[in-house]
């Protein structure tokens, strides 16, 4: 059975944890797209961990992870990464394995990721370099982690970048790199990961004829998508459930089971339209010191469910079950609202505008839930939350048009309840 994993939301849906939990059922964990801007969180025992480009499948001993050429590479921030884990007891050689047509993200990327974040019309990136990485990929000028494996090609290739995007750094008034102390730390960096190069393509077929199971994590969310999503409020990559394809090599006919997954509310991070957007609510998860940005700390914007929004999700995904995550942290509301629906110009749609300026005058149609009331986090048999919570949890996931399979009602992997 090989499993992709899709956030259906604007990203931060609990997927870390869910990968983690799935992780159990397959042999290989492949991240498909994205970068360090993406921020899983898991928690497994007394121990929190918080993964940016290595699959959350790390943490289970005998798992090997893979990441693939849809990814873009900091590779500074990975040795950081695997140096990280290595000082905590878990072991990554012969368990990891990097694609050597994975682009690489650099200083430049980062600089003129900042710049552009730093004048009118931001989008509200990682400030990570990601897009501009994915854009030189884009342009064909960019360079890749096989290019490391020849030294003094990446050397030249390198040096030759770094002069061309210090002309666009001059444009905007940034101070220039210099080339001689960025090669050096990438080199540095290349000799590290050097023996975790591989040709992905290869391996993961080679794995596919040993009748080993894989599940492919996606970064991000359904709404973050190139090409699917809020744009132009969006990432750089394709999110969801056809990125698993172009990003690790695995034909989608091999693909055996999409799951989709999205919190019991509706969050983003950065700029863009939230049409379920409430202030009362962000205030009351802020204050219980929920939805804080893995990776930037950033408070992130908190809505109701938005079924319009999974809905569509669902269109473009193909779920075959859900997981529904951070339930919990509805427990002490009164009631809780879904939208069903968005009021544009007096129209009613049941899918979402595509027209970003259409997106910023959704009206949300909402319908009311009671609130269940009751501390839910204890619970491990989904029969045993509360009725109203599995009320709830029956209409969402009607209204997105998929089963549920999966509850989380905390961070931990036991914290997992089964439908």
């Amino acid at each position: 059975m090989n499993i992709i994993l899709v956030g259906a939301q604007w990203g931060d849906e609990g997927k870390g944890k869910i990968i983690d939990v799935l992780t159990g059922q397959v042999d290989v964990v492949v991240r498909c797209q994205g970068g360090n801007n993406a921020g899983h969180t898991v928690e497994v025992g007394k121990e929190k961990f918080v993964l940016q480009l290595i699959p959350s499948g790390i943490l289970w001993p005998k798992k090997t992870c893979v990441i693939g050429n849809g990814v873009v590479i900091d590779m500074p921030a990975l040795v950081k990464e695997i140096e990280g884990l290595h000082s905590r007891g878990i072991k990554t050689q012969g368990r990891l394995f990097l694609s050597e047509t994975a682009h690489l993200v650099f200083p430049y990327h980062r600089r003129i990721d900042e710049c552009r974040e730093s004048r009118k019309g931001k989008i509200g990136t990682t400030k990570r370099g990601i897009g501009p990485a994915y854009g030189d990929k884009a342009a064909r000028v960019g360079i890749r982690l096989g290019d490391t494996l020849k030294p003094d090609y990446f050397r030249e290739r390198l040096k030759e970048r770094i002069d061309v995007n210090n002309i666009t750094l001059k444009a905007f008034g940034a101070e220039p790199l210099v080339a001689k102390q960025v090669i050096a730390e990438y080199q540095q960096a290349a000799k590290f990961l050097q023996p975790y190069l591989t040709n992905t393509v290869v391996w993961l077929h080679e794995a596919l004829k040993k009748k080993r199971t894989m599940l492919f994590e996606g970064a991000q969310g359904t709404f973050l998508d190139i090409d699917f999503g809020s744009y132009p409020y969006v990432t750089s990559s394709n999110t969801t459930a056809g990125g698993a394809s172009t990003g690790s090599g695995i034909p989608p006919h091999r693909m055996d089971r999409v799951v989709g997954c999205m919190k019991a509310y509706t969050t983003r991070v950065g700029e863009g339209a939230l049409p379920t957007e409430s202030e009362e609510l962000g205030d009351h998860f802020h204050n219980m010191g929920r939805e804080f940005g893995a990776n930037t700390k950033r408070p992130r914007r908190c809505g109701w469910f938005d079924s319009v929004a999974t809905r569509y999700a669902q269109m473009v995904n193909g779920f075959d079950e859900l997981a529904v995550t951070n339930l919990d942290g509805l427990d002490t509301m009164a009631s809780v609202k879904v939208c069903v629906a968005y009021e544009v110009r007096g129209k009613r749609l049941k899918y979402p505008p595509v027209d970003f300026k259409d997106w910023d005058t959704c009206k949300p149609v909402y319908k009311t839930f009671k609130g269940w009331r009751k501390d839910t986090s204890g619970v491990r048999e989904y029969k045993k939350l509360p009725v109203a919570a599995r009320e709830y949890l029956t209409a969402i996931a009607d209204l997105t048009g998929a089963p549920l399979k999966i509850v989380s009602v905390g961070a931990q992997r036991d914290a997992t309840l089964w439908v």
